[in-house]
C-alpha cells in the first residue's frame, strides 16, 4: 500500500477520535503515527511482511497491529467503524479555514450541522453567536472560509451567479460602441442552479474587437481562457466563468432567444421553425426557398412570426410552453410589484438580527403594505425559540404597533417544528392567538418516506395550520430534501386549502419550481416568503419571485397578492 494513503487513513482516524471526544492522547497518537508513516524513507509493504513496523519508535503494539491489517487485506475494520459512526459529508467541514474538529463535533452534536450548506444556512440565521466556542466573529469567519472554498466548486447558486454577472454587466455597459447587451442563458431563465454566465452584445463589425479588449481588462478578472473575434471566455476571481458573444445589431434577437436557451426549447423552435417553411438559428429566421431573412426587431416579433404569442424567458424549459403560445394562452405571470405584503420574518425573539419595529419600518419603506411575523417555535431550542411567555410580550408589541399605522398592517404568525409524529409546537389555546402558522420540519430529515410522508401530513390535518413552509427542506448544493411523497403532500393541501410557501432563501428556493407549476395546476394557493433573519434579506423575495414566475404563477396564484383586508379575511377564514 501506498504510504500516502495509509497516512491519510490514520489521519482521519485521528480526526474521527476527536470528533468523538476521545483522550488528546490518543488523537495525537494517530496525528504522529501519520507523519511517521508519510516520511518514511523505506517502503511500507517491505516493513510489514518483514516485521519491521514496530520497531520505529511511535509506531506502538496496537498502530502495528492496524497498519499490518491495513496493509495486508487493503482495509481496516477499525477505520470503516470510526467512519459509519459519522455522515460521510462531515469532514468537508474540516476544510473550511479555522475549523478544526472541536468546532465541527460541537457544531455537528448540538446542531446537527454535517453538510457545509447546512453549515452557511446556520450561520446566515445567527445561530452561531451565542453558541460556546463560537460568537459573531467566529461566525463571519466560518462564512468567509466558505466562500473561499466554493471558488472552484463549479456550480453557483442564483443569487451568487447573478451578483457577479450583474456587476460584469454593468462594467460592460461603460464600454464605447456596445449597442444592445443582455445575461443570457440560465441566468436569464432564473434556473436555480448557475455553472456559468451567458451575456450577449450587438455591435458594429469594425468595434468587435475593442469590445474584447475591453471585456478582458475587466476588474474582478482572475484569467481569460479563451478569445476569439465572437466569442471570448473569461474566469472570475469567485471562480465562475463568463462568456461574452458580440454579433451584429439585425442579429441580436435571434441570438438572444438561441443563447438564453433551454437546449430543449430551441430544438422544439426549430421544429416549429421548419415545418413552416423557416430555418432558425442564432444569426436569424430564414425562408427556405431562397433563405431570405425575416426582420425580427426583438424577441416578441420572432415568436410572431411563429404563430405564437411571447413566451417569458423563465418558462423557456419545453414545459408546455411552445403549446401554450401557439394556443396563445401563456399566462401573465406574477411580478414583485404584485406582492402587496410578505410574510416569514424571524426577528430578535428568537434567532432573527432586528427588532420587530426595525423589520416593519424596512418593510413599510419598500412599499409593502403589510407583513407577517413568523419566529421559531420553543423546540427549536437552537435558534432561540420562543415560549409562551415570549408569545404574550411579542403580540402586545405588535398590537402597540399596529395601533400607530393606519396604512400598515402586522400579522401575528409563528414557525413552529413539526414534530417527529406531525405534532405542532405548542397547545391549541397558544396556536389560537396567532393570526397564521408556517409549519416546517427542522429536525430528524432522514425519517424514511412512508414516516415522513405521515408526519407532514399529520401536520396539515392540524386546524391551525396555515402554510407549509419549505416543503421539501432542501439546501441547494448542500442537503437534499427528505424523502417525502409530494403528491400526496399536494393532493392534502388541495384537500385542506392549505398554503405552499416558496421560500425565498436562495440556499432554499423551496417549493421547487417544478412543483410550484404542478401546485398551480392543483388550484393550491402559493405564497412567496423571504425567511428574512435581518433587514437585508428582504431583498430575497425576489428570488422567489422568480422560482413563482418559472412555476407558471399569475397573481391570482399568489397568496400576498391579497391587499390587507382580503388577507385578514383569507387567515380569519383559516382558522377552523
Amino acid at each position: 500500500m501506498d504510504k500516502h494513503k495509509a497516512a491519510d487513513i490514520l489521519s482521519e482516524i485521528g480526526l474521527y477520535l476527536e470528533l468523538k471526544g476521545e483522550s488528546p492522547f490518543k488523537i495525537r497518537a494517530y496525528e504522529n503515527a501519520a507523519r511517521i508513516i508519510r516520511n518514511l524513507d523505506e517502503d511500507l509493504d517491505t516493513l510489514v511482511m518483514e516485521n519491521r513496523l514496530g520497531s520505529i519508535k511511535g509506531i506502538g503494539k496496537a498502530l502495528e497491529q492496524k497498519l499490518t491489517e491495513l496493509v495486508t487485506t487493503g482495509n481496516l475494520k477499525y477505520y470503516q467503524d470510526l467512519k459509519a459512526e459519522f455522515p460521510s459529508s462531515l469532514l468537508e467541514l474540516l476544510k473550511i479555514p479555522g475549523l478544526g474538529a472541536k468546532k465541527v463535533s460541537v457544531l455537528y452534536n448540538t446542531l446537527g450541522i454535517s453538510t457545509v450548506g447546512e453549515l452557511e444556512y446556520a450561520c446566515n440565521e445567527n445561530r452561531l453567536v451565542n453558541l460556546p466556542g463560537f460568537g459573531q466573529k467566529t461566525q463571519d469567519n466560518i462564512l468567509k472560509g466558505i466562500s473561499y472554498i466554493r471558488t472552484s466548486a463549479g456550480r453557483y447558486l442564483l443569487h451568487e451567479a447573478g451578483t457577479m454577472a450583474w456587476s460584469v454587466l454593468q462594467e460592460l455597459k461603460n464600454c464605447p460602441h456596445i449597442m444592445d447587451i443582455s445575461i443570457a442563458g440560465s441566468l436569464r431563465r432564473s434556473k436555480e442552479i448557475i455553472k456559468d454566465i451567458d451575456i450577449l452584445a450587438s455591435s458594429q463589425e469594425e468595434n468587435i474587437e475593442k469590445i474584447m479588449d475591453c471585456f478582458v481588462s475587466l476588474t474582478g478578472i482572475s484569467e481569460v481562457v479563451g478569445r476569439g473575434h465572437t466569442k471570448t471566455s473569461i474566469r472570475l476571481r469567485g471562480g465562475i466563468a463568463v462568456d461574452l458573444r458580440l454579433v451584429l445589431p439585425e442579429q441580436y434577437p435571434y441570438a438572444l432567444h438561441h443563447f438564453t436557451g433551454s437546449r430543449e426549447h430551441n430544438t422544439k423552435m426549430r421544429h416549429i421553425a421548419k415545418s413552416l417553411g423557416l430555418k432558425m438559428n442564432e444569426y436569424g429566421l430564414f425562408r427556405e426557398e431562397d433563405g431570405a431573412m425575416l426582420l425580427c426587431a426583438d424577441e416578441e416579433d420572432i415568436f410572431k412570426a411563429l404563430g405564437m404569442t411571447y413566451i417569458p424567458p423563465e418558462l423557456r424549459e419545453d414545459m408546455g410552453e411552445i403549446e401554450a403560445a401557439q394556443q396563445g394562452k401563456i399566462p401573465v405571470l406574477v411580478s414583485s410589484k404584485d406582492l402587496q405584503g410578505i410574510f416569514h420574518f424571524h426577528s430578535v425573539y428568537s434567532d432573527g438580527s432586528n427588532t420587530v419595529l426595525e423589520l416593519a419600518e424596512a418593510v413599510r419603506k419598500q412599499g409593502y403594505r403589510y407583513m407577517g411575523i413568523a419566529d421559531h417555535s420553543k423546540s427549536a431550542y437552537y435558534a432561540n425559540g420562543l415560549s409562551e411567555e415570549d408569545i404574550k410580550r411579542q403580540h402586545a408589541e405588535i398590537d402597540a404597533l399596529n395601533s400607530k399605522w393606519d396604512d400598515f398592517h402586522i400579522f401575528k404568525g409563528i414557525e413552529s417544528d413539526i414534530l417527529p409524529d406531525g405534532s405542532l409546537d405548542y397547545p391549541e389555546d397558544v396556536l389560537s392567538t396567532f393570526d397564521f402558522v408556517i409549519a416546517s420540519v427542522h429536525s430528524q430529515f432522514r425519517m424514511d418516506r412512508d414516516s415522513m410522508t405521515k408526519r407532514i401530513l399529520n401536520a396539515m390535518d392540524n386546524p391551525y395550520t396555515t402554510i407549509l413552509g419549505h416543503p421539501t427542506g432542501r439546501l441547494l448544493l448542500s442537503r437534499e430534501g427528505y424523502d417525502v411523497d409530494l403528491e400526496q403532500i399536494l393532493s392534502k393541501a388541495a384537500q385542506k386549502g392549505i398554503v405552499l410557501e416558496i421560500n425565498a432563501n436562495p440556499h432554499r428556493l423551496d417549493l421547487d419550481w417544478r412543483w410550484v407549476k404542478k401546485a398551480k395546476e392543483m388550484g393550491i394557493r402559493l405564497m412567496i416568503n423571504p425567511d428574512a433573519h435581518s433587514i437585508s434579506e428582504i431583498s430575497n423575495t425576489g428570488f422567489g419571485t422568480a422560482m413563482a414566475r418559472k412555476g407558471w404563477c399569475e397573481r391570482e396564484d399568489i397568496l400576498n397578492c391579497l391587499d390587507t383586508d382580503s388577507m385578514k379575511r383569507f387567515l380569519s377564514g383559516q382558522k377552523r
